[in-house]
């Protein structure tokens, strides 16, 4: 695998930013479901979850982009290049795809999205991102000591 000239920094930004949102969608997550459905509990989630979404898709989209197969522009195409590139296991890169797709669904199609689908998403998917950072972690560890 050759990728180069990656921006460190814009990657653990977005990490931490991705760490910090799920810490708050663990709070949500951990109210009772008619608790989470008052007020603007539902608001704040899909928004924490669409831009934690966007920020997994930032770095993914800038390691591909500086790879050598690089030129990939599609989400789910995205997720499937860091499996193949071997930067997250295959096992990820298709639940990657899923979260692509849920991302798609967040930005165009967000009426659809009941706020009973947003609480289930955050109960019990939390982890998807959990397995991202640690995978990113582990990718960067590796790119320092090579370089």
């Amino acid at each position: 695998m050759v990728i180069s000239n990656l921006n460190i920094k814009l990657i653990e930004d977005r990490l931490i930013f991705i760490n910090e949102s799920i810490i708050r969608l663990k709070k949500l997550s951990a109210l009772a479901q008619e608790d989470f459905l008052s007020g603007d509990n539902t608001a704040i989630a899909e928004s924490y979850l669409r831009r934690s979404l966007e920020a997994v898709f930032d770095i993914s989209r800038h390691i591909v982009a500086k790879s050598a197969s690089g030129g990939v522009v599609e989400y789910k195409e995205i997720a499937t290049a860091l499996g193949n590139l071997g930067i997250i296991t295959k096992e990820h890169s298709e639940k990657l795809r899923l979260m692509a797709g849920y991302r798609n669904r967040l930005v165009h199609f967000y009426h659809e999205i009941t706020d009973k689908e947003l609480y289930s998403l955050i109960k019990n998917h939390l982890g998807d991102m959990e397995i991202f950072l640690k995978e990113m972690k582990s990718f960067l560890e590796k790119y320092r000591s090579a370089r």
